[in-house]
């Protein structure tokens, strides 16, 4: 008969292979969005990602993208296949973990009847079952749940981050199980290790460290106090704040600092100071080692030996400014050197939240205070020069509270306060309003809403989305957008209750471990939301943040199991019976989970993300630069020109990164095919504290500027434009006229070939246009420079999801092109802003681009899930068909305005990608076309969704938090009454119109 051990072991492997084939049946095949491209291609290249960076991940990433063995786009499916391997691991684990602590609940009367620990007491066959059966149910639900296995099928790092913190939990039970060895301090090094390379993966592994703490105390106390608890959480803090702000940033802060005192007070060259850091040092922790011995303290050795490998796991990190020097194409804050370095650590780009004491919303600056000393090399000197200190804001006394929850000044997160409690602008919240919002949202709506989607039901795929419950209407009640939706799923809280019952029963039977499960459950849920002081308005759903705390969770679901037996002995007398009922009882919660979640969570032909990447790389001409907004409209293009090499001629330029200098050097220098920027301005124009932002100075006698004079002057520091903005403050540059112009010379843009032969006549002499009266940030001033400097030798694009804000109020310069909008000295002689219709439509090119170059891989398959985030790239495409139809009836080509909107709808049917705003603009070619019964199935279909959407928001009690979804659906209505105007159908339009003014807002 097969030992307990091997047993362990064979199921343990056969839930790990369970989970990995499920991981790898649903992983997505390609770059995901977020940050999941600008990822993969990091770990491809071994380029440096947005701060504070993920080493130990890219360099995993690196090792899985050599199995592609040239085929580049196999790489994204294998670095993806990272995160599913490290999630079926961290499943394993999980098991092993649940195995271990059943055991002893299991065995617990015969430990009690021995002085044998449960380790050495080899269980009988009912108990082998009992105890394998609450590991497999708990692994399992685990497997299956929402956030976990949505992290698990995409190369990010938070699968990577789980297995370490699942790592470290059941490496400090192994410890826990060999305490009495002589050599059993081993796990604890192994676990320091382990922490050590998390840090080169993600913080989260550090909140694991107070319930570790527990385990050494109860297993090295014989009698715990209420007094040594508390020691143990203080020093458990203490321990993950001394590697928060000690290890992690502090010790290269203090490098930092002696490089500095070195090169510039003692006059060595650069590095030296740090070369003396490293050699004391090492020598330090020489003498630890030595003290050690010395005075024969184990506890003294054990910790020097965690620190070092600690710092061996954290080394890591050097492949950061190792890689950076060699100036890669992505290189976020260049940090080349132990003083950028640092700042990259700190994240400082990103500014701060206020957590136990800072301003409320409506708190006013009295005051700025300089920073912390900021230095840069110069290269010139060979001395470290110091910069611009970043000025911090200072606050009153009486501005300021305890655990600020309520503090964000920007105008839209303070209308979304007001979702949650009732402020008043210019009134400082009460603490009740301030923990008011602390419970209900952030750990409310930010933390149980997932929590429960996780086991009890979600509601949809909408962000805001709110939990099903066994009790909810059901799904042929609700609109066909969330009924019908994949990611509408009822685990009739199966899951939940499986977990009380596992709770309940641990704690009455073992309070240690329960308390160590619930300080695991807190640290990775609760306290996480303290520490992220979350505003009330994010750009996506956060709950991958909490997968920590349902792997605690998870550990009382295996355990339900023994909950289960022992209620079924009311009834099951038969210990083998009673443990068989309840595995398949138990069964029921995983296989639930899988049943409900499958069809949400498979990815395995989905290609959206980087089809979008790619087509918008091939709206442009050869060797363009693509100005592009944020992350889901920047990283899939790193992703497609760093790993799969396509259309490396275009530059793409992130306008938030713009505004730092660092961003603008790397665009001034040579990237693959693509040529540096043409910026006129020299580096010293850029430097950060320089020229961040122009404020408008009006003057009288400028009526409007030339541009390239404009530039010229900014240049020179020109005292025409010198303004102080405060009094007291630095002089800085202006721009006293709103009114620029740029002169064309007409003869040479002719010779370039770049004007289409229709629009010829619309060549000016002259572009004019309004930048407003707003600041100009450095982002704009670049793309001033670069227009004023080009020439048109090089085309300019903007990618057509950039905010209309950062247009400058270009677009009647604007030309459409496939994805992307041309600047060009055409002016559009039709252009009306109030008509949202961006840049004049070249029908050949966009054609030509739409209709046969793109690739729509997926978005004819309905079996493939688009998510709410996935549907808004489709929508994107669809407004291209619309525009270019259009354009084809105003020329009178009503067979190409019909094959245009005709194409559309084969690409993109209503059962995989439902219609949106967009879709009824593509009317008047289906009915010009002779297609009116196509036509007023859409609009129809479009009509009837919204009603029900509206209808089912306006009983909603929470219908505040959706405004942005009915306003669409509003929107949507709106679109059909103006495509039903055009077309002639009074019936439909009238129908729009009024259900239009029964749901809008009063």
């Amino acid at each position: 008969m097969r030992s307990f051990k091997s047993l362990n072991n064979l199921v343990g492997w056969l839930v790990f292979a369970i989970a990995a084939v499920t991981y790898l049946l649903t992983l997505e095949p390609t770059a995901s969005f977020w940050d999941c491209g600008e990822f993969i291609a990091c770990s491809y290249k071994l380029l440096v990602p947005h701060p504070p960076g993920a080493p130990t991940f890219l360099l995993l990433g690196r090792i899985m993208s050599l199995f592609s063995f040239g085929d580049v786009t196999k790489v994204a499916v294998l670095i993806n296949a990272l995160s599913g391997l490290s999630s079926a691991f961290t499943v394993l684990f999980l098991f092993w973990i649940i195995t271990r602590m059943a055991r002893k609940l299991v065995l617990r009367e015969a430990v009690g009847n021995s002085n044998l620990r449960a380790e050495a007491i080899e269980p009988n066959g009912y108990q082998r079952l009992l105890i394998l059966s609450a590991g497999a149910v708990g692994a399992l639900a685990f497997t299956f749940s929402d956030s976990f296995w949505f992290n698990a099928v995409e190369g990010e790092v938070y699968a990577m981050s789980a297995l370490c913190t699942a790592a470290v939990v059941w490496l400090m039970l192994k410890w826990e199980a060999h305490a009495d060895e002589p050599d059993s301090d081993k796990w604890i090094v192994l676990i320091a290790y382990v922490i050590g390379l998390s840090i080169g993966v993600h913080l989260l592994n550090l909140l694991t460290l107070p319930a570790l703490g527990f385990i050494y105390y109860y297993r090295r106390t014989a009698n715990p106090s209420m007094k040594g608890g508390i020691l143990v959480m203080v020093v458990s803090m203490i321990i993950v704040g001394s590697i928060l702000v000690g290890i992690i940033p502090g010790l290269p802060t203090l490098a930092g600092s002696v490089e500095v005192f070195f090169v510039n007070t003692i006059g060595l060259p650069f590095n030296s100071g740090l070369f003396v850091f490293l050699m004391v040092f090492i020598g330090l922790i020489w003498f630890g080692f030595r003290l050690s011995y010395q005075r024969r303290s184990q506890l003294l050795n054990t910790a020097m030996l965690c620190f070092v490998f600690i710092l061996i796991g954290y080394s890591s990190y050097l492949i950061v400014p190792i890689r950076s020097s060699f100036q890669p194409t992505i290189n976020e804050n260049d940090p080349e050197d132990v003083l950028s370095f640092v700042s990259y650590l700190k994240r400082e780009q990103y500014g701060s939240r206020p957590l136990l004491y800072g301003p409320q919303f409506n708190a006013q600056p009295n005051g700025q205070e300089p920073g912390a000393p900021r230095y840069a090399r110069d290269p010139k000197t060979g001395r470290y020069k110091e910069l611009p200190p970043q000025p911090e804001y200072t606050y009153a006394d009486e501005d300021k509270m305890l655990i600020p929850r309520i503090y964000s000044y920007e105008p839209d997160q303070i209308a979304n306060y007001k979702k949650w409690v009732d402020i008043q602008d210019g009134v400082k919240p009460t603490m009740g309003q301030n923990l008011g919002f602390l419970f209900r949202y952030q750990m409310g709506h930010m933390f149980w809403r997932y929590f429960m989607w996780n086991f009890v039901g979600r509601e949809s795929d909408i962000q805001q989305a709110g939990v099903v419950t066994p009790f909810s209407p059901g799904k042929s009640t609700l609109p066909a957008r969330i009924g019908e939706s994949p990611a509408h799923n009822n685990f009739l809280a199966l899951p939940l209750i499986l977990g009380l019952i596992g709770l309940f029963f641990q704690s009455r039977r073992d309070s240690k471990d329960a308390w160590v499960t619930g300080l695991l459950f807190l640290m990775t849920g609760l306290a996480i939301v303290f520490y992220l002081n979350q505003p009330p308005r994010e750009p996506r759903e956060r709950d991958y943040t909490f997968t920590g705390a349902t792997f605690a969770f998870s550990i009382w679901i295996g355990l339900g199991v023994l909950g289960l037996a022992e209620l079924f002995g009311k009834v099951v007398k038969a210990d083998g019976l009673r443990a068989g009922l309840a595995l398949v009882v138990g069964l029921l919660v995983p296989g639930i989970m899988a049943a409900q979640g499958w069809d949400d969570h498979d990815r395995s032909n989905r290609y959206n993300s980087v089809d979008s990447a790619k087509n918008l790389l091939n709206s442009c001409a050869p060797n363009a630069i693509l100005f592009t907004n944020g992350d889901n409209d920047t990283f899939p293009l790193w992703y497609a020109q760093e790993v799969e090499g396509v259309r490396t001629d275009v530059r793409v330029a992130v306008l938030s990164y713009l505004n730092t200098d660092w961003y603008i050097a790397q665009m001034k220098r040579r990237a693959y095919k693509s040529q540096p920027f043409p910026i006129s301005m020299g580096p010293e124009a850029y430097a950060q504290g320089t020229n961040d932002m122009l404020p408008y100075a009006a003057n009288p006698a400028v009526q409007s500027v030339n541009l390239k004079e404009f530039i010229q002057l900014i240049a020179s520091n020109n005292p025409l434009l010198q303004v102080q903005y405060q009094e007291g403050g630095p002089s800085m540059n202006s721009f006293p006229t709103p009114n620029f112009y740029l002169p064309i010379d007409t003869v040479a843009v002719r010779k370039l070939g770049i004007i289409p032969k229709d629009r010829e006549n619309q060549l000016v002499s002259k572009m004019e246009w309004s930048m407003g009266k707003r600041a100009i940030e450095k982002k704009n001033l670049v793309i001033l420079d670069m227009i004023a400097s080009n020439n048109w030798q090089r085309p300019i694009y903007f990618s057509s999801t950039v905010a209309p804000s950062d247009y400058m109020n270009l677009q009647p310069y604007f030309q459409l092109e496939g994805m992307a909008y041309r600047l060009l000295p055409l002016k559009d002689p039709n252009y009306d802003p109030r008509s949202g219709d961006e840049g004049f439509v070249e029908k050949d090119l966009t054609y030509e681009r739409l209709m046969k170059t793109f690739s729509y891989r997926g978005l004819q398959n309905p079996h493939i899930f688009y998510d709410e985030n996935n549907l808004r790239f489709p929508a994107n495409y669809r407004d291209k068909f619309a525009r270019l139809s259009q354009a084809y009836l105003s020329a009178g080509n009503v067979a190409k305005a019909k094959e245009v909107a005709d194409k559309c709808l084969e690409l993109m049917p209503d059962n995989t990608i439902p219609y949106d705003y967009y879709s009824p603009q593509l009317v008047p070619a289906l009915v010009a076309g002779g297609e009116k019964a196509k036509a007023d199935q859409l609009l129809d279909a479009m009509t009837r969704r919204s009603e029900q959407m509206l209808a089912y928001y306006s009983t909603k009690p929470d219908a505040s938090l959706f405004e942005d979804d009915m306003r669409g659906y509003l929107l949507g209505l709106q679109s059909v009454y103006r495509a039903a105007e055009l077309s002639g159908d009074s019936v439909r339009a009238q129908k729009a119109y009024g259900l239009m003014n029964q749901y809008y807002p009063r």
